[in-house]
């Protein structure tokens, strides 16, 4: 097949069948399943944490089994402490035994007798009451010891009865009950070893793609390690489910094919992931026409993350084929794959938690799809809570474990205003405010010293937005501290000149920034960092992999260019890690990142500035301990030494 053929092969492929509303989508699938519980099973208690009850579930015995003690004392007759007082009690004649727990009683209570017990022991026969140790005095008499009662007792008085906690062939739990650790503690008192529970629903896993590689397998270029598997196995487990890990498959229609008959086979339904972008979508429709119906359902969504969703059905058990970037996969498998996991095994519809917070800046949208945002929430200067989108496409595996929740954007709208107040629905239920906002530029030294930090108990949470994007939240108040390293190029200081008032500059370290390339490139052998950038500038063969606008390092680029716009200069990544990756694997020739990034990368650099990364802190926050433990953090030993071993110097 000649390339040209290839290419037009896998346009035809790429196109959907029906793109659906994701209502219409949710309402078709589920309609062609069956969603009630499946059979029952019985397991031992040990197992049973987390499942959901098959039905009714009565008591075995009783508890407590017998009458027993709930205080220390004596075991008598009620009738024997009549008019007892302090001042003129009642002797009673003590039983030569002790009634321990787990202690049969060998003598009966006469009249004008008693028995020591303690707490839980047996009721012995005859007694009807028992007296708290505090409330008598023992004493040696002439007939034998004897216990003086100075307080009369009533009937039953400190005496649980069999049964009186649970009875046998109470219920003790309704059918559909989510068993935790105190319903185990019930059964096991009511002396049941097994319990019935729905079966967990067995969930085949298959990831497809060329590109995969398991994890902890050598990477080969252009490979990535297969993380939809793990996190779908784990999201299946946490909804109810047995995840059934099948591995990875190329994208080969046959190889495919026989992997979901057989997964068809052993599971209650199937979730394939990746090579949407290669027509897996399509693949996948061609293989469901050929099993038994209903077969393709839904062949694309109008969602942001997730349009290649596609949901199928052979017979009642449903098929999932989710989109292979990781947002987009784990997001639709929450939205459409979740529900019927937790029906299946017999769980109640899952329940999110919302909260509203503002938006804290513009987020542009596609007309036509509902488009899911993912934010971090933090606390603004009135104690709201401001939204940051996280920024990260559908491909980033990170985004949904970094994310407190998300909002929703129209279909029929063209994105958000910044201060709109959204409706943020929570990932994972309640959140929980990080103790420490950091939003601005991000650097490998401060994950050192939020590591210490953390060490102390303090959470933290740091958003990259850049030097410009953070020193504009530390003005509106929106966080604790704003990491930044702006140069102003007239006078040659960095970040002091940009201070605010209401604002105060807290020094932390100095990083070099030089332009970067691959060891061995002549073109750079020997330059300084300035005389560098301007051959590099003027030689159209090399290219330049630029920084996001906003950033310190972008600043210090423009500076030196001039207003010159070399080849490469619009691809704008948003961090040194991606600076460097780019030069380090071919994609671009030089770019500026920091010598520390740099050397992981094993490249080479042209020194072009000593630059000074600090900490912009609104003095309306100075006084937060999470502030103040940071700052004392910032400037112990422990840090510095950190700072120091990754090539920075502390101020």
């Amino acid at each position: 097949m000649s390339l040209l053929d290839r290419i037009r092969r896998a346009a035809r492929q790429e196109q959907f069948l029906d793109v659906l509303p994701a209502e219409t989508a949710m309402a078709r699938f589920q309609a062609a399943l069956d969603l009630s519980p499946l059979p029952a099973e019985a397991v031992p208690l040990a197992e049973a944490l987390g499942r959901v009850t098959a039905g009714p579930v009565t008591a075995a015995a009783d508890a407590p089994p017998f009458d027993r003690a709930s205080v220390d004392g004596f075991a008598l007759r009620a009738a024997d402490t009549l008019g007892a007082t302090e001042a003129a009690p009642r002797r009673l004649r003590l039983n030569a035994e002790l009634l321990a727990c787990g202690v049969a009683p060998g003598l009966t209570v006469e009249a004008g007798t008693a028995t020591a017990i303690a707490t839980g022991g047996v009721i012995p026969r005859g007694a009807d009451a028992v007296v708290m140790v505090e409330h008598t005095e023992a004493e040696e008499g002439p007939e034998g010891p004897v216990v003086l009662i100075r307080r009369p007792a009533l009937p039953g008085q400190a005496i649980a009865h069999a049964g009186s906690d649970i009875a046998r062939g109470e219920t003790l739990l309704r059918a559909a009950t989510c068993i935790t650790s105190r319903e185990i503690g019930m059964l096991a008192a009511a002396g049941l070893a097994t319990v019935p529970v729905v079966r967990r629903p067995r969930i085949a896993i298959l990831s497809t793609g060329d590109e995969l590689v398991p994890p902890g397998a050598p990477l080969p270029p252009g490979g990535i390690y297969d993380s939809n598997a793990a996190i779908l196995a784990a999201a299946v487990a946490e909804h109810g489910g047995e995840p059934v890990p099948m591995g990875i498959f190329r994208d080969d229609e046959a190889a495919l094919e026989g992997a979901l008959r057989r997964a068809l086979d052993l599971a209650d339904m199937v979730v394939m992931s990746g090579g949407t972008s290669k027509g897996a979508g399509d693949v996948s429709h061609r293989i469901l026409a050929r099993l038994p119906p209903p077969g393709v359902l839904v062949h694309g969504v109008a969602l942001k993350p997730g349009k290649p969703l596609c949901l199928g059905a052979v017979e009642r058990k449903p098929v999932v084929v989710l989109p292979g970037f990781p947002t987009s996969a784990v997001f639709t498998f929450q939205e459409f794959a979740v529900p019927v996991i937790r029906a299946m095994a017999g769980l109640p519809p899952r329940t999110d938690a919302t909260t509203e917070a503002w938006l804290a800046i513009r987020t542009p949208s596609e007309a036509g799809r509902t488009e899911y945002v993912m934010v971090s929430l933090a606390e603004d200067a009135e104690g709201g809570l401001a939204a940051w989108p996280l920024g990260k496409g559908s491909g980033s595996v990170t985004a949904f474990s970094q994310a407190d929740g998300f909002f929703a954007i129209d279909a029929a709208e063209a994105g958000a205003a910044a201060g709109s107040l959204q409706r943020i629905r929570l990932i994972g239920g309640a959140h929980r405010l990080p103790d420490l906002t950091i939003i601005g530029s991000h650097c490998t030294g401060l994950d050192a010293v939020l590591d210490l930090l953390a060490a102390e108990g303090v959470r933290a949470r740091s958003l990259a937005v850049g030097s410009l994007g953070g020193l504009a939240a530390a003005k509106r108040g929106e966080c604790d501290l704003a990491p930044a390293h702006l140069l102003k190029a007239e006078t040659g200081e960095y970040n002091r000149p940009f201070l605010a008032p209401g604002l105060r500059l807290v020094p932390g370290w100095r990083r070099v920034q030089g332009v970067v390339f691959r060891p061995g490139d002549a073109r750079f052998a020997g330059l300084s960092g300035p005389e560098a950038v301007r051959r590099a500038a003027a030689d159209p063969a090399l290219l330049l992999v630029n920084r996001n606008a906003g950033s310190g390092t972008r600043i210090l680029l423009d500076g030196l260019l001039g207003g010159a716009r070399p080849p490469g200069y619009a691809n704008q990544p948003k961090s040194h890690n991606a600076v460097a990756a780019a030069v380090a694997q071919g994609r671009a020739d030089w770019g500026v990142a920091t010598a520390s990034v740099a050397a992981a990368y094993g490249l080479g650099v042209a020194p072009l500035a000593d630059e000074h990364y600090d900490f912009f802190l609104p003095e309306a926050r100075a006084e937060r301990p999470a502030v103040r433990a940071f700052l004392a953090t910032l400037a112990s030993e422990a840090a510095r030494a950190r700072l120091r071993a990754l090539g920075f110097t502390p101020a």
